[in-house]
């Protein structure tokens, strides 16, 4: 029996590729929430490094959002990266004509590794946010918890 999956709401984002040879994004299967994010250059990244891995593309994201990068499950365990900064966030004012989106990754392995243009190495999710709007006080009002690593206190 095929499963259908309907999309609960999309937004128009513009993409410009920096060069004409940069992996556009797409979702992988009807299913997917997020858009794989491939290098648009060869490079070498050392044993223990943090580096920018270029994608080749400035996104715009809508008002009222922002681009979540993410790894992909598979990343570290095929290539021994990770997302550097655990998850990227690109506000929506992070659009200019040198802007690009860039995925900064961790080499955690003691070998260099090798990327290749193309290569998917993290997936992007658009997300809408909600703003705070700070009021001070002087005091909490909520009832003290016990603080840090309170809930794994037994009574």
């Amino acid at each position: 029996m095929a499963r259908s999956f309907a999309i609960l709401a999309a937004v128009t984002t513009r993409i410009t590729r920096l060069h004409p040879d940069a992996v556009l994004p797409r979702h992988e299967s009807a299913g997917a929430a997020g858009f794989d994010l491939a290098a648009s250059v060869d490079m070498t990244i050392a044993p223990r490094e943090v580096t920018l891995v270029p994608t080749g593309l400035v996104i715009a994201v809508p008002a009222g959002h922002f681009l979540g990068v993410f790894a992909r499950s598979s990343t570290p365990l095929k290539r021994g990266l990770m997302v550097a900064n655990g998850v990227g966030v690109v506000d929506c004012d992070y659009c200019g004509p040198t802007d690009e989106i860039k995925i900064e990754v961790f080499n955690f392995t003691d070998a260099p590794v090798q990327v290749r243009r193309g290569d998917r190495l993290a997936q992007g999710i658009v997300i809408p946010y909600v703003r705070a709007e700070w009021i001070e006080t002087d005091a909490p009002s909520a009832p003290a918890r016990g603080g840090f690593g309170s809930t794994d206190k037994k009574s």
